[in-house]
């Protein structure tokens, strides 16, 4: 069964239990400080998650794209993946445990005909934090999933959270048996062999993660699932691995024609790499050296650094996009509209690495006749992590360059040194963006607000070219990017300030309706009026002053919300300033 064919009877069949199919979010988040991306497809819907009246009702199921960045460098092996669509239903305190479990059970066994001995389940053994969950095993068994196939694991396996604080509670995952012999007698799907593959997550929505630790009951019950498209469709077509499904096959099947050196890790590293790209840069990302644009230009170097590994020509990534976009139309007809955007963006980023190896080979000479003139035999692993790390050089590529100089490198700490970075790199991550996916509190819900009447007063004073590009909110300060090709004058800014201060100090209300797009668009609403939108959404209108779409929370009147500074100005990738701002 094709992928597509997977993600439409998966809406369908939600649809036909009264479930609203809800659009796919950007894969660029909005107003959401926890991560780059968009990494679940619970992640858009949080505020609904908390409380707020979502547009479309109670039931509703989507496909959400998601890219996730830890596993960057995993990415080369049988399944690690970047970019992967997450298929997902709600319940917005309607629907519990019982009904939740009875629907995915239907889907599994009638929609895709799985055989009920493939499945194995496991659900919350319990602590001092929330009781065994009891329940949802009792409705496994009344769904027809015998005892021996339940497990009970602690919250590591079977509780979900995102970030440090917000709602959570306890899940039951559904594991898909591959047929594989057990790696030992107490093997179970907690383990990682290959015999079980987890293929959805429900998770029953009951608590609230406290800051101190402790736990507090929701005011409403709510149910999240995800389902890994990537990884279901490699399951049912009887395949070993994502890349052999018709996702990936046209363009693995490319490479291996063009490849000088069979290396199936650096084909998996080119599709993979190549998708994820394409489906950021349709989002709106672009290259830079910073956040989002960071990653992206991550993605694009090293796909094309594997791409001279196997030995190809790198005038071929234009072909590889084609394949790529004609083996994806089906699914995202958007790519179709934005080839040559997305292959003049790839290129171009392509063209400034060849640069940057360019640079790097002068530093490998520096560092060459540095060693010649002390008499050393041997470049020094600091060099070679150096180049790595600065300059992209893969070891390899700088082991190769010594060879032709007759000096050898000291490689046996690289490993190491890799691991260190990759560890920093994600302690970073962690810490810059641990507010978690639920960090709503009275602060943020003002610097919500604040920036609508930024995005505004920008509009005002530098036109009406100056649209959202992304925003970033913490408790402590807001970030905000917008469309602009230049600088933004000191004297803008100040006038910038003073319009938001002005409509704060008049102590506007801020009222919210629910409307179709079209009668939004024709009420004056900014917003970006594509897809991203359901056919209901909310209008946020700040008294006189500014009217948006958007998910909310936001404060009742906007004398609430203080003394509005701005604190810095400055580029975020090309055509796109960014504005970081307080509230004091």
């Amino acid at each position: 069964m094709k992928a597509i064919e997977i993600r439409n009877k998966y809406l369908r069949f939600f649809e036909k239990n009264n479930h609203k199919i809800i659009p796919s979010a950007s894969l660029i988040p909005e107003n959401d400080p926890s991560v780059l991306f968009t990494t679940a497809g619970m992640q858009p819907l949080v505020p609904y998650l908390l409380g707020e009246k979502h547009p479309e009702g109670t039931r509703l199921t989507d496909y959400q794209k998601c890219l996730r960045t830890v596993d960057i460098d995993e990415v080369g092996d049988n399944r690690h993946l970047t970019y992967f669509e997450m298929l997902g239903n709600w319940s917005l305190g309607d629907y519990f445990k019982e009904e939740s479990i009875k629907m995915s059970f239907e889907f599994l066994t009638k929609e895709l005909n799985i055989p009920v001995e493939k499945l194995s389940v496991t659900c919350f053994k319990g602590d001092d934090d929330a009781v065994r969950d009891e329940e949802s095993a009792e409705q496994w068994r009344k769904a027809g999933i015998p005892d021996d196939k339940i497990y009970f694991f602690g919250k590591d396996d079977n509780w979900w959270i995102a970030g440090e604080e917000g709602p959570c509670g306890p899940d039951t995952e559904i594991f898909y048996d591959t047929g594989k012999e057990k790696c030992s007698e107490s093997c179970n799907p907690s383990c990682d062999c290959g015999k079980y593959v987890e293929i959805w997550n429900n998770v029953f929505m009951e608590y609230f993660k406290n800051s101190d630790g402790t736990y507090s009951k929701l005011k409403q019950k709510n149910v999240d699932t995800g389902l890994g498209l990537e990884r279901m469709a490699m399951l049912l077509q009887g395949k070993k691995t994502p890349f052999e499904t018709e996702l990936f096959s046209k363009v693995m099947e490319e490479l291996e024609k063009m490849q000088k050196n069979d290396i199936i890790s650096s084909r998996r590293i080119v599709a993979e790499h190549l998708r994820a790209s394409m489906m950021i840069i349709q989002d709106g990302g672009r290259p830079s050296n910073t956040d989002r644009g960071y990653i992206l230009r991550r993605l694009i170097r090293r796909m094309t650094r594997h791409i001279n590994k196997l030995g190809i020509d790198l005038n071929e990534l234009p072909k590889l996009i084609d394949i790529s976009v004609e083996s994806l139309k089906e699914m995202y007809p958007e790519l179709t509209e934005n080839k040559e955007i997305i292959k003049n963006v790839i290129i171009e980023e392509k063209n400034k690495f060849i640069r940057t190896l360019q640079n790097g080979e002068k530093e490998f000479e520096k560092a060459v006749n540095i060693a010649i003139k002390n008499n050393q035999k041997v470049i020094p692993v600091d060099v070679v992590f150096n180049l790595y790390e600065t300059y992209g050089f893969p070891q390899e590529m700088t082991e190769e360059l010594a060879k032709e100089h007759n000096i050898e490198v000291d490689v046996k700490d690289f490993d190491k040194l890799f691991k260190e970075h990759q560890e920093k790199s994600r302690m970073a991550n962690e810490n810059k963006f641990k507010g978690g996916l639920a960090e709503q509190n009275e602060m943020t819900i003002k610097y919500h607000t604040a920036t609508h009447l930024l995005h505004k007063a920008l509009q005002i004073v530098l036109g009406e070219h100056a649209t959202q590009k992304g925003s970033n909110i913490t408790s402590e300060r807001l970030r905000f990017d917008f469309s602009n090709p230049q600088k933004v004058t000191p004297e803008e800014l100040k006038k910038v300030e003073e319009i938001v201060n002005e409509q704060i100090q008049r102590g506007l209300e801020v009222t919210c309706e629910e409307m179709t797009l079209e009668e939004a668009k024709n009420s004056g609403a900014m917003g970006l009026f594509e897809n991203k939108y359901g056919n209901s959404v909310k209008v946020y209108t700040i008294g006189d002053f500014s009217k948006e779409i958007c998910g909310g929370p936001h404060v009742k009147n906007t004398s609430e919300l203080g003394t509005f500074k701005i604190k810095k100005e400055e580029a975020s990738s090309a055509g796109v300033r960014r504005i970081k701002a307080v509230l004091l």
